[in-house]
């Protein structure tokens, strides 16, 4: 097992570190080189390399100086550790493995899966002479065996839906227009290789004289397809105005499920529902301010598979993005902010540290008797615009 480190984490890579997978057609004797029974064995090995999340979040904005823990400043503790787990990806340690025949016509529709479960990173079953495509995803553990992924594999064998269900959250505020919020998703990582082509002439395939079998070496992506997404709400001047939060945060605007075989999130948009945590004293370039920050994972821009995006410019957004979180005042009161966070998120199209910074010096103790006191809409803070309906 690999070591892991706060921020060097342990899984895929950058925009598309390859994940070699080798088919090792098993032979006993040397001479003949090679005798194979029809439905050879084949072995896939599933070996898993190392991913710097500085690496996987290479957005055109950061430097060969300058990362995105330069602008993270909520850090990450032990507790932070219990509550959200790990700041970036883990390393899968199991995978579901689905095996479509295509018989003698590449990248023809499927008729029938073959499936199976691979713990550790190799697989030997029998493959029959002609063309198949591969799809691989990791296994889903959970700390507490509760899993929000589902999977769809009924609908239609030509492809794999992951989807989360709504949570029991509703959220606060109408703005947004998605008034029920879902459980985030867990990781997930997928790759799909189509038209592989096991013939009696071993095309592709070499001596490997150490192993003493014959290899067929396949370039497979091992990708990301869910999202994290760092979140902090930055208060400064608080001097005790906020003195808590109710652990509960939503995003708004992502999607609702993806394909696993391609990573295509769907425009099927939903609020994201996560937890969050209330920080005091927390240096900011040599300030001391409060914050509120959270991680959670999506399925990312509806639309989009945010793996193929290179650039700003190529994000193709249809829908706004609201970050909300509901703050306790000195007095008892709380009140839900909602920040409008659309051109953050398209900054960051495939995760990373979404931002927002209030002066509580512009911010008014509530006053109104029961319940909560106020929502609190506030446009971008680079804007420096700020309502309050009070």
């Amino acid at each position: 097992m690999m070591k892991r480190s706060d921020y060097n984490i342990q899984t895929v890579t950058r925009s598309a570190i390859v994940l070699s997978l080798a088919w090792l057609l098993l032979c006993c004797i040397p001479e003949p080189p090679l005798h194979l029974f029809d439905g050879g064995d084949v072995t896939v090995d599933l070996p898993m390399v190392k991913l710097e999340l500085d690496a996987y979040w290479n957005y055109e904005t950061y430097d060969s100086i300058h990362t995105w823990r330069d602008e993270w400043y909520y850090g990450w503790d032990e507790t932070d550790r219990r509550i959200f787990g790990e700041i970036g990806y883990t390393e899968p340690t199991g995978f579901s493995l689905r095996r479509y025949f295509t018989g003698l016509e590449p990248l023809a529709p499927h008729t029938s899966v073959l499936a199976n479960t691979v713990n550790g990173h190799s697989f030997q079953g029998k493959y029959t002479w002609g063309f198949w495509d591969i799809l691989v995803w990791n296994d889903i553990k959970t700390p507490d065996g509760v899993q929000s992924l589902n999977f769809d594999e009924k609908t239609s064998l030509d492809y794999v839906l992951a989807y989360t269900n709504p949570s029991m959250v509703s959220t606060r505020y109408e703005e947004p227009k998605y008034t029920r919020s879902y459980y985030q998703p867990e990781e997930l990582f997928s790759a799909y290789e189509q038209g592989i082509e096991i013939d009696r002439n071993l095309t592709g395939f070499e001596y490997d004289p150490i192993t003493g079998v014959y290899v067929k070496k396949l370039n497979m992506v091992l990708m990301p397809i869910t999202y994290i997404y760092l979140t902090q709400v930055i208060l400064h001047h608080n001097r005790g105005k906020i003195v808590g939060v109710d652990g509960i945060g939503r995003l708004s605007g992502f999607a609702q499920n993806t394909i696993v075989n391609t990573g295509l999130a769907a425009e099927d948009y939903i609020t994201v529902y996560y937890d969050t945590r209330f920080k005091n004293n927390c240096d900011m370039l040599g300030e001391a301010v409060d914050i509120v920050g959270g991680r959670l994972l999506t399925f990312g821009i509806g639309g989009q598979n945010a793996n193929h995006i290179k650039h700003r410019d190529d994000v193709k957004d249809k829908v706004p993005h609201y970050l909300d979180v509901t703050m306790q005042f000195n007095n008892g009161m709380d009140s839900t902010f909602v920040f409008d966070v659309t051109e953050k998120v398209r900054r960051r199209w495939k995760g990373g540290v979404i931002t927002v910074e209030l002066d509580m010096d512009t911010v008014g103790i509530p006053s109104r008797s029961g319940g909560s006191a106020f929502d609190a809409v506030v446009k971008d803070f680079e804007e420096e615009t700020y309502e309050f309906d009070m």
